[in-house]
């Protein structure tokens, strides 16, 4: 069973550069793109993007380019464009995989272990559609969460919710959020069904979590701060 690794970054965001922007000596693709490959349950190594100094950074660390199309590297592009457009040119190559390993070129906070262990979830359970990373934050649950009516009042966002809801978070039932540092993906799921559940639909409807306690999307300078100490903290390398 051949398990690959795409890492994805596009040129063209709000943060200038931000995918290989310096944290501790090191752009911040190092991170993901090390535990990748390191993680001994993968095989082969890619990198998807628009931006030539992104690809670069990435083959300097055994990861074979995959030029993203500008028409896919947009602000407006959806993610799973790009990665259709990637696993594309490895069916050319007679090179795809079974299990696909998405690390966001944004995202430092990715372990080795995990992705080991995420992979080897979905090898027990080949009808297992995604393995994803979560972490809990019942801080912004969608029971406390407000939409804004065309009067400009607020009312809840969420819609036909009877009996009383405790102000207290802790009373809520468990959210979960997405990391968005890795998917791991069932191929043949991602290539033959797209009615899996909204927002991600290429991600199936039999998803597997597996729970982290943070997430650190880059996407400002403050986050950047964040992302060094969380380096710090996790990364003996």
């Amino acid at each position: 069973m051949k398990t690959t690794v795409l890492l994805t970054g596009r040129g063209n965001s709000t943060l200038r550069d931000k995918n290989i922007l310096d944290v501790l000596g090191k752009p911040i693709l190092y991170y993901p793109a090390k535990a990748g490959h390191v993680s001994k349950e993968v095989t082969d190594w890619y990198c998807s993007s628009d931006d030539e100094k992104i690809l670069n950074a990435a083959l300097e660390m055994g990861y074979k380019s995959i030029v993203r199309p500008a028409e896919l590297a947009l602000p407006t592009s959806q993610h799973v464009d790009s990665i259709l457009h990637a696993l594309g040119i490895m069916k050319q190559e007679n090179n795809l995989p079974d299990i696909l390993v998405v690390l966001l070129a944004n995202n430092v906070t990715v372990k080795s272990e995990w992705v080991t262990e995420c992979v080897k979830m979905m090898k027990n359970d080949m009808t297992v559609s995604a393995v994803v990373p979560v972490y809990q934050d019942n801080d912004h649950h969608p029971l406390r969460a407000k939409s804004l009516n065309n009067d400009g009042t607020l009312s809840m966002y969420e819609k036909n919710i009877t009996g009383e809801i405790s102000t207290n978070r802790q009373d809520l039932p468990i959210c979960y959020f997405l990391s968005h540092n890795f998917w791991v993906l069932n191929v043949k799921t991602l290539l033959s069904d797209g009615t899996g559940q909204a927002p991600w639909s290429f991600m199936g409807n039999k998803i597997l979590p597996y729970e982290i306690a943070e997430s650190i999307d880059i996407h400002s300078r403050i986050d950047l701060h964040l992302a060094k100490e969380w380096i710090m903290e996790n990364y003996t390398d």
